[in-house]
């Protein structure tokens, strides 16, 4: 679920702009939660407007979300070696761009495989892709149901992670890890019909 530190008491939000960040991340290394409240109440709407510049904005959200968190989740083993608000503007920064690269290296790869997918269908030995089809429907059919059911609403119905997790309710993170167990299992179903499987719906 979505962490949401704005649902909590105006006096909160008081108290988070008294405390310096360095006071807050020390109460947070020591377990308390009103410091990460506070500390997440700060630079929340920062650090996204801030990733928002670089990616677009679900991305940036999530992004400044599983930061905040691995700070609370790492507190007794994160080590801040500069300012708190240096750090978190790094982190986001850093993020971005891993997010970033990840998605130049997928782009590139798909204009890889259409490529070679071109020359592929000149073959006259080449895969039917009627049989390949119902392969993939059975495949799907044999899936464990909540794998199937993620899978089909990201790949069938378009909907976003985001969108799946609030339907299911359940984590954005649960549906990747059901989706990508979908995708495994129907890559090991499939794999006779690779790379061709990969222009369909298991990349």
């Amino acid at each position: 679920m979505r962490y949401n530190a704005f649902q909590h008491p105006f006096i909160t939000v008081i108290k988070a702009t008294i405390q310096t960040d360095e006071i807050l991340y020390k109460a947070i290394c020591k377990g308390s939660y009103s410091a990460f409240d506070s500390l997440f109440i700060r630079y929340y709407p920062k650090l996204c407007a801030y990733a928002a510049q670089f990616v677009d904005m679900e991305d940036a959200e999530e992004i400044v979300q599983d930061i905040m968190l691995w700070l609370w989740e790492n507190r007794k083993n994160a080590t801040v070696d500069t300012s708190v608000q240096n750090y978190l503007f790094r982190s986001v920064r850093n993020k971005c761009i891993t997010l970033i690269n990840r998605n130049k290296v997928k782009q590139k790869r798909d204009n890889i495989l259409q490529a070679e997918m071109l020359g592929t269908f000149n073959d006259p030995d080449f895969y039917i892709f009627e049989e390949l089809k119902q392969r993939l429907k059975t495949a799907i059919s044999a899936l464990p149901e909540s794998y199937k059911v993620a899978f089909e609403m990201n790949r069938f119905q378009n909907m976003t992670y985001k969108d799946i997790a609030l339907k299911l309710n359940v984590s954005p993170k649960t549906v990747d890890y059901r989706i990508q167990q979908a995708l495994k299992l129907l890559r090991e179903e499939l794999k006779e019909y690779l790379p061709l499987a990969l222009l369909l719906y298991l990349n």
